[in-house]
């Protein structure tokens, strides 16, 4: 790809994400988002391999009709209401429209089948950037729209979106279709807490962010695709793999990682609203989570090969790990004696 062009795309997607995070009308939202689906797409087809051709075009069909909801959802509100600002949705219909156009934009189920193509399709780095930085607009729009949308309706998509994130990701081979049902997961608890604790499903997603960036960064520094070469790695990277082991854990909420504070708080949030039941199904539906986290630590860290593999041993890498990777996976680790400090700055 021309340097030019890319550079454009780059600077693209956070002018995108900026305008939709800071904008009060809703057509200046929709804008953003259009802009951060324009320019994520020669990002994922870049490779010209005829997957990620196709991942780009699903990725851009579901993000089309998706914003063509949102505006539809908008409209209709303002003809209703003669309103036009973000935090003004009042109208029920507007509010279900909205519920399921961000679902669509997030990947919650029932509305996400194109999320793990999608992945599968692209680079680690453009996975990283679907998992991360493109959610980061929808889930404002959720946060500043979650007093007017229903409990009832986010709360049976989150049940949902954990369940099946878990169950679907059990028997996965492929490392970026494991991370992209993880992330479906995930959203799950965010999307239970945010109609009562807004603030929190932030930090939920600040803190899933965080470790996201830093297992795709260890796997693309590894560059690890398949389960079956992760087996090989612990000769490239052993330091790294190490560490992957615990992020890996810190992902699938095990305390005393940082992975378990969101999850600590979201059911003690839960449980002080009187939604019990809802709090101890989300907490047993995240084991299913912790089965395939644990099977990918298990590959990365504690499998030999066999000796009839087909696998060439990797060659051991003397460079040094790259500081992002070990800042992020230091963080991934180790912020949960901070919690106070966190929730006092939250």
């Amino acid at each position: 790809m021309n340097p030019q062009a890319k550079l454009i795309f780059a600077l693209s997607l956070p002018l995108g994400t900026t305008l939709t995070i800071s904008s009060n009308h809703w057509i200046m939202a929709w804008t953003g988002l259009e802009i951060n689906t324009l320019a994520i797409l020669p990002l994922i087809s870049k490779s010209h391999h005829p997957r990620a051709i196709e991942a780009a075009t699903k990725y851009f069909l579901v993000q089309a009709a998706a914003s063509t909801l949102v505006l539809f959802s908008s409209m209709t509100n303002a003809w209703h209401t003669g309103q036009w600002d973000i935090t003004q949705l009042s109208h029920p219909t507007s509010c279900l429209i909205l519920t399921v156009a961000l679902a669509m934009k997030l990947g919650l189920v029932p509305f996400h089948f194109w999320f793990p193509e999608v992945l599968q399709g692209s680079s680690l780095i453009v996975g990283l950037l679907l998992s991360t930085l493109m959610k980061f607009p929808p889930i404002t729009l959720l946060y500043l729209t979650s007093p007017s949308l229903k409990p009832s309706v986010l709360m049976t998509m989150a049940i949902l979106s954990t369940a099946l994130g878990g169950w679907m990701g059990l028997n996965q081979t492929q490392t970026r279709k494991i991370l992209a049902f993880s992330s479906i997961s995930h959203l799950g608890w965010m999307a239970i807490i945010i109609a009562y604790s807004p603030k929190l499903a932030l930090l939920n997603f600040y803190l899933y962010t965080l470790m996201t960036a830093a297992v795709f960064l260890s796997l693309n520094s590894i560059k690890a695709l398949k389960l079956s070469t992760l087996m090989t790695t612990w000769t490239k990277a052993p330091s790294l793999n190490a560490i992957l082991l615990l992020t890996l854990l810190s992902l699938a909420g095990l305390p005393p990682l940082t992975g378990f504070l969101p999850k600590w708080l979201i059911i003690q949030e839960l449980t002080k609203q009187e939604v019990a039941l809802a709090a101890t199904i989300i907490a047993l539906l995240s084991l299913l989570g912790l089965f395939f986290y644990l099977r990918l630590a298990y590959c990365a860290t504690i499998t030999l090969p066999p000796h009839t593999t087909n696998h060439m041993k990797q060659w051991y890498n003397n460079k040094p790990t790259n500081t992002m990777v070990a800042v992020l996976t230091t963080m991934s680790l180790m912020l949960l004696p901070i919690s106070p400090i966190i929730l006092a700055v939250v």
